[in-house]
């Protein structure tokens, strides 16, 4: 099976696409990844795609879709996929349209993650790092600190990355409205895309998520979630 996951920032894409892609038993690929692999790797498309990065430069097009195909043609994606970050434009889902149909394949649905704005924005600026250990992550809201500002793990400092400002939020949330909510769009008119509300605990989105995929024909049993809802 082949899943496209879509949302805002701050859906919980990451989240939900690492939960459903081990209830499936198919790899969850993400755009972060294929870029830390190919750059790690030392690939044709990762040394180009770093030549972009170093100068400031977005990354064509072209070269994140090289990067896509190389990763589904390997051995554990031959049989489905889940691509949490790909496609990210409208020129991206109709390249990978294109990838599927040389290879006798095509999409089985894409899940729209559907969040407020405002909920995505508290999300995202409310979230705190600790300096001595990034795997440590807070909340104001919803997973505060036992003492606030310092980690409960190991009682280090927290700060606000300059990516979750709010300022910041809101110009990421404009670029998604403008560059990536089209493809919405693309997929609703190939009857491809279920709306899944992001609202309320994770263990509640998934059994949405997994809801929508059972209706679509997908078998999706239940999978643990964590604890912690954020």
């Amino acid at each position: 099976m082949r899943i496209v996951l879509v949302g805002l920032p701050g859906a919980g894409k990451g989240t939900q696409a690492a939960f459903l892609a081990k209830n499936l038993s198919v790899p969850h690929i993400s755009t972060g990844d294929l870029f830390r692999m190919n750059i790690g790797q030392g690939t044709q498309l990762g040394r180009q795609a770093q030549e972009y990065m170093r100068a400031g430069q977005l990354v064509p097009d072209e070269i994140t879709i090289g990067m896509a195909r190389s990763r589904m043609e390997q051995p554990d994606a031959v049989h489905g996929f889940l691509l949490d970050g790909f496609p990210r434009n409208v020129f991206q889902a109709e390249a990978l349209d294109q990838l599927l149909k040389d290879d006798g394949h095509s999409l089985d649905v894409v899940l729209n993650l559907v969040l407020p704005h405002e909920e995505a924005v508290t999300r995202i600026a409310g979230r705190r790092v600790c300096r001595h250990d990034s795997s440590h992550v807070f909340h104001v809201t919803y997973n505060a600190p036992h003492e606030p500002g310092l980690c409960d793990a190991c009682g280090g400092d927290l700060y606000q990355r300059q990516d979750d400002t709010e300022e910041t939020v809101r110009e990421r949330l404009e670029v998604f409205d403008r560059v990536t909510s089209p493809i919405t769009e693309h997929y609703r008119l190939r009857n491809l895309l279920v709306g899944i509300s992001a609202l309320g605990s994770v263990a509640d989105v998934t059994e949405r998520s997994m809801v929508a995929l059972r209706e679509r024909g997908v078998r999706a049993d239940r999978v643990s979630t964590p604890a912690c809802d954020r």
